[in-house]
């Protein structure tokens, strides 16, 4: 398994980089498909927040959805305590239900009974590495005028999902909301948490005229 750790405006010891690499090898407990775990440190020089100057983000890449989890503290190794236990409990989730799925719907695999060149033949390429988070194109950021603010763009590929994958894949990445595609409607939707144990969805409607993008990400 892979792991690569950046910082974001800031520098990363290699104390820290070995640290994290002993806490992450224990991903494979959970998780034995991971390919690949990202690990993004940022530092806030804000000093009203020096409570949680410190951010660490955990994004584990494996055949399956994605599995992300973010924490902040004091200090980043104490910020990389609080995400590695986020990150192990839904992994922990996602791999009982990948068992329950397994259970509800058995398979069973067809015989392949074509010539071996032929069947080499028709083995599809193998999948690319996706980006690491120090490719360009993964992130845009861009100042909104004089102001001190900035907006942080990415460019997703939308995936057909009914909404309970979106709730299930919204709450695995730990975010507030999921962006994909319905796959009844097929319409650009998103689902959001709300209060307790509620959750609410927005689709678009695409059949707006007349409208251009202005720019483009890629």
């Amino acid at each position: 398994m892979e792991i690569i750790v950046v910082g974001r405006h800031t520098d990363v010891t290699d104390r820290f980089r070995q640290h994290v690499e002993d806490k992450l090898g224990k991903v494979t407990q959970f998780a034995p498909n991971a390919r690949r775990v990202d690990v993004a440190v940022t530092h806030e020089k804000n000093p009203r927040l020096a409570d949680q100057s410190e951010r660490v983000e955990l994004t584990v890449r494996a055949k399956g959805p994605v599995i992300r989890a973010e924490a902040a503290a004091d200090d980043r190794f104490g910020a990389l305590d609080l995400a590695m236990d986020k990150l192990n409990e839904r992994l922990r989730r996602s791999r009982e239900r990948s068992k329950e799925h397994r259970r509800r719907t058995p398979v069973t695999p067809a015989v392949d009974v074509r010539p071996y060149d032929e069947m080499l033949a028709a083995q599809p390429e193998p999948e690319p590495e996706p980006a690491t988070l120090e490719s360009p194109g993964d992130a845009v950021e861009h100042q909104l005028g004089d102001s001190p603010v900035v907006i942080r763009q990415k460019l997703h590929t939308g995936e057909p999902m009914a909404v309970d994958e979106a709730v299930e894949r919204m709450e695995l990445v730990g975010h507030d909301f999921f962006l994909f595609i319905d796959k009844e409607s097929a319409r650009p939707a998103a689902v959001y948490r709300r209060k307790g144990w509620t959750y609410g969805v927005i689709e678009l409607d695409t059949t707006c005229s007349g409208v251009e993008p202005v720019s483009s990400l890629t």
